[in-house]
């Protein structure tokens, strides 16, 4: 068989197997190799399918000491956006499918999240502390705009006072602001827009299917200028792809008012690796070889390192210089701001049945 062309608008090249949970190689299909003959070589449409997903619980807990928040809600599993370097991607494989082009086109919505988040909040036990969106998959991703159950999360939280931050790549965001201004003004939401280029060329492999740079600009100013904190963050920073262009995107972070900046140099993950570098055979095959090893030289010799403190931070000279630029950038255009720290104090269970009687 011959080796499958890429799939237009779509992140990875392939749909490899997971060896780690037994999913089967897989082959190419044999419609697929008479269709690309009909079209001349090009490979069919590769539609999005959506399967509901009926969770249990809605809030996800985690004690890494790498991130800002203990609880987090994914109302969507795998990721339309299809990003190349996404460390969420072999969580795909949990369900027998590929990280591969399967993330990016066999996603799972949560339609009952809302309904679940609303009993999880009700429990006597309850601390309240921020939950995070936008941990594993985006939240905004273009399956909101059908499915809106990241709306009808934000709903229930806003309901009851209860602190959320977002991270997204979406200028799908704005559409919430509706809800997201006043929570904001009573210091109970922040999100994060992340803006990894500004070429839009490149950002049409790395991001397929993301919003276009200037639209997520044009969000964060649209955000800020409507009082919710935003933060733009880089991540991740791709060298000799993506890094020239720090001094840039900390200077369009500023002039869309975004109160600080954030990034992470790559990380390839488990399965990310190989269609990383598969995605760098296709699109920059001059510079893999010099991509791969700065990669290497950030995570002691290897391409990921997954122990926590160092694992997304980098280290050795690359990282270095690039932590050193990214700080000076920051001091001048002054997003030196911390990760703003949102109120608990107001929060106030949801009513119940009998409390809504009176």
């Amino acid at each position: 068989m011959g080796v499958a062309k890429p799939r237009a608008v779509r992140g990875a090249t392939l749909n490899a197997e997971s060896s780690r949970f037994n999913l089967p190689e897989r082959a190419a299909d044999g419609d697929w190799l008479d269709a690309q003959a009909v079209v001349d070589g090009a490979p069919p449409p590769l539609r999005t399918t959506v399967t509901v997903e009926p969770p249990r619980t809605i809030i996800t807990r985690n004690q890494s000491p790498d991130v800002p928040f203990d609880r987090s809600i994914n109302p969507y599993r795998g990721c339309e956006h299809g990003c190349i370097y996404c460390f969420a991607r072999p969580s795909h494989a949990y369900l027998d499918l590929s990280p591969g082009l399967d993330f990016e086109t066999r996603l799972f919505a949560k339609p009952n999240a809302a309904e679940l988040l609303r009993v999880e909040l009700s429990k006597p036990g309850y601390v309240c502390r921020p939950i995070a969106f936008g941990t594993n998959t985006d939240p905004y991703q273009p399956i909101e705009g059908k499915w809106r159950i990241t709306r009808a999360c934000l709903e229930v939280l806003a309901a009851c006072n209860h602190p959320v931050t977002i991270t997204t790549k979406s200028d799908r965001v704005v559409r919430d602001l509706d809800l997201l201004a006043p929570m904001a003004a009573k210091g109970l939401a922040a999100v994060m827009v992340s803006v990894t280029t500004l070429d839009p060329r490149t950002a049409m492999t790395l991001e397929p299917r993301a919003a276009t740079p200037e639209r997520r600009i044009a969000a964060i100013a649209k955000l800020a200028a409507a009082g919710v904190p935003v933060r733009m963050s880089i991540s991740p920073v791709i060298p000799a792809i993506t890094d020239h262009e720090v001094e840039a995107l900390i200077a369009r972070a500023a002039t869309a008012d975004a109160c600080s900046a954030t990034f992470i140099p790559v990380r390839l993950p488990w399965e990310v690796a190989p269609l990383f570098e598969a995605w760098l055979d296709e699109h920059f095959p001059d510079r893999k070889t010099k991509v791969m090893a700065i990669v290497g030289s950030l995570r002691d010799g290897k391409r990921n390192d997954p122990n926590f403190f160092t694992r997304m931070q980098g280290s050795g000279p690359w990282a270095d210089l690039l932590r050193t630029r990214f700080q000076i950038a920051c001091r001048k255009h002054g997003l030196t701001g911390e990760r703003l720290a949102l109120r608990t104090d107001l929060f106030r269970p949801p009513a119940g049945p009998q409390g809504e009687l009176f």
